[in-house]
């Protein structure tokens, strides 16, 4: 399941996360951003217990998105450890988003 996130919380549920973390970075007028999200969600349940997975609405939360140079959306980026690992813009195929997570992850069995 996706965890809501905003400017307030950031910190606590993806920067200190034990588990790396998949945030979305979209807004409610993205047709793009509407068209990854059932992606997302598949990855959230898919992955349960190896990722946490949170979405960031860039309108309601004006300083997270500056702060990792959001410029476009939807914009995924994986954190683990509080650091940014690695960052995919645009809408891409539920395969090249597990490519992009599958390294991160612990206890992944092929």
């Amino acid at each position: 399941m996706e965890l809501e996130v905003n400017d307030n919380n950031f910190k606590a549920e993806v920067l200190d996360a034990d588990l790396p973390v998949l945030v979305d970075f979209w807004a409610s007028w993205c047709g793009p951003c509407k068209r990854i999200a059932p992606l997302v969600e598949e990855i959230a349940g898919e992955y349960s217990g190896r990722l946490k997975v949170c979405k960031l609405n860039v309108d309601d939360n004006p300083l997270t998105s500056p702060k990792y140079e959001i410029m476009s959306i939807p914009t995924l980026i994986i954190f683990k450890g509080g650091e940014v690992k690695e960052r995919i813009i645009g809408l891409v195929s539920k395969s090249e988003l597990e490519l992009k997570i599958k390294p991160y992850l612990k206890n992944i069995k092929t």
